[in-house]
């Protein structure tokens, strides 16, 4: 079994289609395919199940995946810390980052970090929580910017960023508008929500304040980006709960931010998530280095 089979597969693993892993790796997809099944054979086993219009992996394929994975972020980390030791800093640095997470400015960081290291290669993802915590646990990240962890979802390190409270986003001419409206949570219940998928961290916040209110309610519109929400809500379909600084973004000119009373304050905390000490990459290492700095923050 050789790395750049291993790297062949979890290609294909997750585009779930040969061609545009052939793209992505720039080989051709007949020896992507050939690659593939001599590690079918080597195995054994089928790793995918194969249609005319859909890869999908096996249940040997799935398993193989997460160890596949650690095994190539293993040989990244151990050229990377050869380079590191002899003065460079070659080789890819992946990292993935929540939407509009706090504390840092991703674009600043990435373009302090490429000046200072012109020579690594910068891979960005944008993920919900649980995934970044999937992503640096197997390998697939080298760190990530996340929020509202709790400390058993993550075993390594967690560096906070910024925590700010929760507060409700609502068009101009809705009953919260009104000067000095404060409701409780169990008075939202019958409101209409607008919301994230349930993996991004605003949402979970949200959640958490619900619950810890012992109040249920709907979400009734989900989206997966800042920009769609707020104009959801800028036309009356409903609320939302949002971390606080999203009032201040100019999308959200004209909104309304209310902060429910209560003795439950829910906050929205942003943080670095780190994989443990010894197993970290260099890269990575370099970033926190910049992190710490005032000027990305």
């Amino acid at each position: 079994m050789e790395l750049r089979q291993l790297e062949h597969f979890v290609a294909v693993a997750e585009e779930q289609h040969f061609t545009r892993a052939a793209e992505r790796l720039a080989v051709s997809q007949s020896g992507l395919s050939a690659s593939v099944r001599a590690l079918e054979h080597e195995l054994r086993t089928p790793l995918f199940s194969r249609t005319t219009r859909t890869v999908r992996l096996t249940e040997a394929g799935a398993a193989l995946l997460v160890e596949a994975e650690r095994t190539l972020a293993g040989a990244r980390a151990a050229r990377d810390a050869v380079d590191a030791v002899r003065g460079l800093l070659r080789g890819t640095l992946t990292l993935g980052v929540e939407q509009c997470v706090a504390g840092v400015s991703t674009a600043r960081l990435l373009a302090a970090f490429h000046r200072e290291h012109p020579h690594m290669e910068i891979r960005l993802r944008q993920e919900g929580t649980s995934s970044l915590l999937e992503g640096v646990a197997g390998g697939r990240l080298d760190l990530a910017f996340a929020a509202t962890v709790s400390p058993p979802e993550w075993r390594g390190e967690l560096v906070p960023l910024a925590r700010e409270p929760m507060v409700v986003l609502c068009a101009p001419g809705h009953r919260l508008a009104q000067e000095g409206a404060r409701p409780a949570w169990g008075e939202l219940r019958g409101e209409s929500f607008i919301d994230f998928h349930p993996d991004w961290g605003p949402r979970r916040a949200a959640d958490e304040a619900f619950t810890a209110a012992g109040a249920r309610r709907t979400v009734a519109l989900e989206v997966n980006d800042v920009h769609s929400l707020l104009e959801l809500v800028h036309e009356g379909l409903g609320i939302a709960v949002v971390p606080h600084h999203f009032s201040r973004k100019p999308e959200a000119r004209g909104l309304v931010a209310v902060e429910p009373a209560g003795a439950h304050r829910p906050v929205y905390e942003s943080v670095v998530v780190l994989p443990p000490a010894q197993a970290m990459s260099p890269g990575a290492k370099a970033l926190m280095a910049l992190v710490r700095e005032a000027p990305v923050r």
